[in-house]
């Protein structure tokens, strides 16, 4: 049976890109350990005033919450709290919703549900139902980040902290670097300029892989849903999830690998390319354009008398 590399008690797992095995409390040690050297990285916590968590009720943004709630506790300075997006999707969201309840509740922080029916009159299932040459999760991404920045600024918050971990983030690197999409690359969180009319994202989990994530909630006894959304199947993320997992299971490392030579051309990326004049969309949200993308999306799910669907 495997030790510990640090204490020599029993292992819970090994660390195949630093070769070492850890113990339950060395696990947990290294995964805090590293999401406040991201925190001290992305944001300076003197005054920043109020943190809202995007809380979905999965694995990531659950434990993001977790660890937030436990670094911020001697604080009295910060706020802390919960937005949580319901987009409408039957069989799914509502057992999702429980979980995130259960931790915002025994935590004892506010936590603010948006859903898509009271904010845009139509729900993801209805939406997915007719998404034409796109995909149901075009549509979700771009209406839940809008009701995040606006319920973001109804409440007061400063900064937006979600879930987003070591995978996320390495495939989000590529899927913009084949595409070509280099431009889009530059404005990839964490947000280190606050910008007028949205809100900072910072991302505690950026340099935490999947499979850590999961194995801390799991050992600390977080309340998560490890339910897959039923429109997952289609997101064009998925083939750079399998392209990186066998990377990594090659070349042990090739994630954070990925990250660091984003992290070197970042600066680079960002004077080269400038962050555009905003705009405001007649919704009130701010635009590169006349109109945002939601609104522009919203228009596709429209009848022709005006209507939602609903």
């Amino acid at each position: 049976m495997a030790k510990c590399s640090k204490c020599g008690k029993k292992a819970v797992t090994f660390i195949r890109y630093n070769g070492n095995h850890l113990c339950q409390v060395h696990l947990e040690e290294y995964v805090e350990r590293r999401v406040k050297t991201e925190i001290r990285h992305q944001i300076d916590l003197d005054g920043i005033g109020h943190i809202a968590v995007a809380l979905s009720g999965g694995k990531d943004s659950s434990v993001t919450l977790r660890i937030l709630a436990d670094i911020l506790a001697p604080r009295s300075d910060i706020d802390l709290s919960a937005i949580t997006i319901d987009e409408g999707i039957k069989g799914y969201r509502q057992n999702t919703l429980k979980k995130a309840k259960a931790l915002t509740k025994s935590i004892g922080i506010t936590h603010d549900i948006v859903s898509f029916k009271d904010e845009f009159g139509v729900t993801m299932d209805a939406i997915a139902a007719d998404v034409g040459d796109k995909t149901a999760c075009t549509f979700c991404g771009v209406l839940r980040r809008k009701c995040l920045n606006r319920t973001a600024k109804e409440i007061g918050a400063n900064v937006i902290a979600t879930g987003l971990n070591l995978d996320d983030t390495a495939q989000s690197v590529m899927m913009n670097f084949t595409r070509g999409d280099v431009e889009r690359m530059a404005r990839l969180g964490p947000h280190r300029k606050v910008r007028v009319g949205l809100i900072p994202r910072i991302q505690p989990l950026r340099s935490i892989p999947e499979k850590e994530v999961y194995l801390y909630a799991m050992l600390r006894d977080v309340p998560f849903s490890d339910e897959t959304c039923p429109y997952a199947n289609d997101a064009i993320r998925n083939q750079y999830r399998d392209m990186i997992d066998r990377m990594e299971a090659r070349t042990p490392g090739t994630r954070h690998s990925i990250l660091s030579s984003y992290d070197a051309i970042l600066p680079l990326l960002r004077d080269h390319f400038l962050a555009a004049t905003l705009n405001s969309c007649s919704c009130g949200e701010p635009t590169p354009k006349k109109r945002c993308m939601a609104c522009e999306l919203l228009d596709n799910v429209r009848g022709k008398d005006g209507q939602k669907k609903s």
